[in-house]
Formats: C-alpha cells, structure tokens, sequence
C-alpha cells in the first residue's frame, strides 16, 4: 500500500479579512479536522506542518495581491517539500488553508513531470486580478497555476507555466456570470460548471477527463477540493457562500471515481472554515464522508 503522508498548510494568505482586523480562520482547518478525526481515519504513515509567513491584508504594491512577497516564500517552501515526498513515492493529502495553497503543489508538480488538476470548486477561481475586488489569490489560483497573473507569482523558481492550461479541468462552479465565467470560457482550460456537471453525467465527465490523461500520456493528476464545492446547505462555513452546490451522494460520486484512478498523485482540502462552523456538525459530516471514499478506494488501489 502506498504511504500517506498528511501535509497540513495552515494558510489564509490568499483571503481577504472578513472584517476589520480579524483574520480568516481557514488557518485553523487542520487543528480542527484532527480535531474531528480526519487525520484518525486516513491513518497517515507521517503527519507534516508547515506554517505560512505572517498574513497582512495590505496589497501589494506592485502586483495589487495580498500578501504576495509571502505567498512566494512560502510556495518556494511548499514545493520542496511536496517534492521531497513525492520522490520518497509517498502520497500527499494536503489539508489547507485557502486556495492559494495549490501554489506549491503545482510547483513541485511541474518539477517532476507534465500533470493535469482537476480543480473542484464552486468557484473556477480562474480570474485576472484586475477583476479581483479583494486581491486574494484564492480567487485566482487556477488562473495562476496556469501562467495567468504577475509574473512574481507565475513564475516561480522560472517554471512557468506550473499546470499547461490545456491540463486544467475546473469543475463544479455555480457562480453564474458572463463576465466572470468568460475567463475560463476563453482559456484552453476545460470548463464543466455545476449545471453541464449533472446533465452531461458525473461518471461521463470523469471518464472524459481520466482519457485526456491517458491520451496525452500525463504523468499523473492533482486533486483540489474546495469545501464550497458542496450545497450551501449541507457546508455553509466558507468565505464564499452560493446556492446550490453539489449533494454528498454527488460529490461522494465524483471523488470516488478519482481516488479509483492510478494517475492521482496527491490532493488537496481548502476553504473550510472553523469559524463558522461552531458545533462542528458540518466539519463532522464532510470528515465522514470524505475519509470514506477515500479509504475505500485508496487502500484498494495502493
């Protein structure tokens, strides 16, 4: 069986403050998912922290981006050691933080070969940062990951483009607006929003993905997760909320077909916020469900 290696990047860099002076608390989702015993049920090999510079919610100068020196100190420190585990043939489950977590992933990524993301999300989060109100890469990070944004945070280390935009899928966003959606829209990128989700198929979709893959002789996919992928009833505790979303038989569904396929070289959670989740009824069931797909099948295929 191949090892897991839980990675937890307590990061909020990539948010804006939801009020004055007040951080947000994504910061605290792996305390709070080990808490309610994600870290129990993977039953990981290693357990590794990295904590992220100090968060400011002053932008940038240069790139009109919060906390953009920061983020690219600590993607440098992200890369190496996501890459060091992915040398070792260990399997990283990352635990965020924010989307701008996908930063260091994407880096190590393109350090070791040519791979897909598929980017589950609520949000395609693929958006210039001239249409950004907040400047958080959190919102930007698939765009970015892709080559799209100030070359400060791009081109990292001189590997830009970290993902080839043809090896983008971003799925699941229910964010309805032309000028927003157009961003991907108008990417090589492979869009499917929540509603071309459910009426081309779950199963279908994945298989399309998973035959680009193979077609394209990748070396392997990133899973990102982001809890706001998920009905707003079942997971309101996001920076972002947005009616509908996917059911937990939809997303259970989905993720399982993923954490079936050989290619999935590591995945990430983001978005979950402590904070607003005070009883933990929801942190409860997203644990729950999550950790059983992902055991099922995970320990079936490793």
């Amino acid at each position: 069986m191949k090892e897991i290696t839980i990675v937890e990047f307590p990061s909020n860099l990539g948010l804006k403050e939801p009020q004055p002076g007040k951080e947000p608390g994504v910061k605290n989702l792996p305390d709070w998912l080990w808490r309610h015993n994600l870290h129990k049920a993977i039953y990981p090999k290693n357990s590794i922290r990295l904590d992220p510079p100090r968060y400011s919610h002053v932008r940038d100068h240069q790139t009109q981006i919060l906390n953009a020196n920061s983020l690219v100190e600590y993607a440098r420190e992200q890369a190496y050691l996501i890459n060091n585990i992915l040398t070792q043939n260990k399997f990283p489950f990352v635990l965020g933080g924010d989307c701008s977590i996908l930063l260091g992933p994407a880096i190590a990524l393109k350090q070791k070969g040519n791979y897909s993301v598929f980017y589950l999300d609520g949000h395609t989060d693929f958006m210039d940062v001239s249409l950004s109100e907040t400047g958080g890469v959190g919102g930007m990070a698939a765009s970015i990951v892709t080559g799209n944004g100030p070359e400060k945070l791009t081109n990292i280390l001189h590997l830009s483009p970290y993902i080839k935009q043809e090896n983008l899928w971003c799925v699941g966003n229910r964010e309805y607006d032309d000028e927003y959606e157009n961003e991907i829209r108008n990417s090589a990128a492979t869009y499917v929003s929540l509603d071309h989700l459910r009426k081309q198929g779950i199963l279908n979709t994945v298989q399309s993905f998973l035959l680009q893959i193979e077609n394209k002789n990748l070396d392997g996919f990133w899973l990102h997760i982001d809890a706001d992928v998920l009905n707003d009833a079942i997971m309101p505790c996001v920076d972002s909320r947005t009616p509908d979303g996917l059911t937990y038989a939809e997303f259970n569904e989905l993720t399982s077909y993923l954490f079936q396929s050989p290619k999935l070289t590591g995945l990430e959670i983001t978005i979950l916020d402590p904070d607003l989740d005070l009883t933990g009824q929801y942190t409860k069931d997203f644990v729950a469900n999550i950790t059983t797909t992902f055991k099922k099948h995970f320990d079936t295929l490793f």
